[in-house]
């Protein structure tokens, strides 16, 4: 039976996304710049990361909290090993309704068929151009766009459902809005624009390199005919659009222009094991130690129902404040975004 828990503002816990690595084989400019990232970044040792079996018992009490959403994230969680076998773990946890995954698609035609069979019922698809060129400078690994196309259709040969995630920065794709829109759209895909955002402190963030839902929506009208669409379900983070000449839809992420916190049902855990109430709030909650230290399901159960209720985060609504630019950040590639 479920313990439904809200935060200070009221807010559900529907959603948990779980960080599985810290580690990404792409140095994309708003994530993980080459300049921060280097050769000689360290990243966490393998037994600072939580193992299957901790993510496992973590994720069953959420659900039993209210959870309902998983969705592993990264870093690139196709590169940490055996991935399909902890979705098997998560998909047999009674009231879990849905698993997704955030990959850039590198490796996903080798694993596609794996997960979809473990049980992993969609994939959020990071691709920002579809020229090889731009696309590589893009991504700091010089990596065409093949791999990930690949990706792609492997994913829809078995199945799984699929979004394309481009996030816009002003100067460097924002040619690429129609090519981008026009592919998916063909492909039977939903693309969601994503606002270049100020997470961590390595991005170079700067409001001037955002292209705002508003400038995204205004080049597709020149194109395309689109109808808005109502959302479907409390805490929905795309406002979505649809073609009017097809079933087709397309989303914005607009947690610069138009801040969504009112509405966010979701936590994070990161890959060492920390609770996140936001994704621009730093301050995490230690329960990777807390359970290694011998805290039983009830007293994990507790603190999670302690740190949910205190939540108070609106970063994106309060952006302009001096407040909210003094608060200490985690960098996107330790808790997904």
């Amino acid at each position: 039976m479920k313990t439904m828990i809200t935060d200070k503002w009221n807010r559900p816990l529907h959603d948990l996304r779980i960080s599985v690595t810290d580690r990404c084989n792409f140095r994309c400019q708003y994530c993980m710049p080459t300049d921060q990232f280097g050769p000689n970044f360290v990243f966490l040792p393998r037994e600072a990361l939580l193992t299957f079996e901790e993510i496992e018992r973590l994720a069953t009490i959420f659900v039993g909290l209210g959870v309902t959403k998983i969705r592993l994230t990264g870093g690139e969680p196709l590169l940490r090993k055996d991935l399909p076998g902890l979705v098997e773990k998560l998909s047999s946890i009674e009231g879990l309704e849905d698993i997704g995954l955030t990959t850039n698609g590198v490796l996903l035609a080798k694993l596609a068929a794996d997960l979809k069979k473990a049980g992993l019922k969609r994939v959020n698809i990071s691709l920002d151009s579809l020229n090889d060129e731009l696309f590589g400078k893009i991504n700091g690994r010089n990596i065409g766009t093949k791999p990930v196309l690949d990706g792609i259709a492997a994913a829809k040969a078995v199945d799984l459902g699929i979004k394309i995630n481009m996030v816009v920065k002003k100067g460097v794709n924002d040619s690429e809005i129609i090519p981008m829109a026009e592919f998916c759209k063909k492909e039977g895909i939903q693309l969601r624009f994503i606002e270049f955002m100020d997470v961590g402190s390595t991005n170079g963030w700067k409001m001037d390199d955002v292209v705002t839902k508003k400038e995204i929506y205004e080049i597709l009208k020149r194109h395309f005919k689109l109808q808005a669409l109502e959302p479907t379900y409390f805490g929905e983070v795309a406002k979505l659009y649809q073609y009017t000449d097809s079933n087709m839809s397309v989303g914005f992420i607009t947690s610069v222009s138009e801040a969504f916190c009112g509405s966010c049902t979701r936590a994070r855990l990161s890959a060492s094991g920390q609770i996140y109430t936001c994704l621009f709030n730093g301050n995490g909650h230690n329960l990777r130690d807390f359970m290694r230290n011998g805290a039983t399901d009830e007293q994990l159960r507790h603190r999670i129902m302690d740190i949910w209720s205190q939540r108070t985060d609106r970063y994106s609504e309060e952006r302009k404040t001096v407040t909210t630019h003094s608060l200490p950040k985690i960098e996107m590639s330790f808790i997904g975004g």
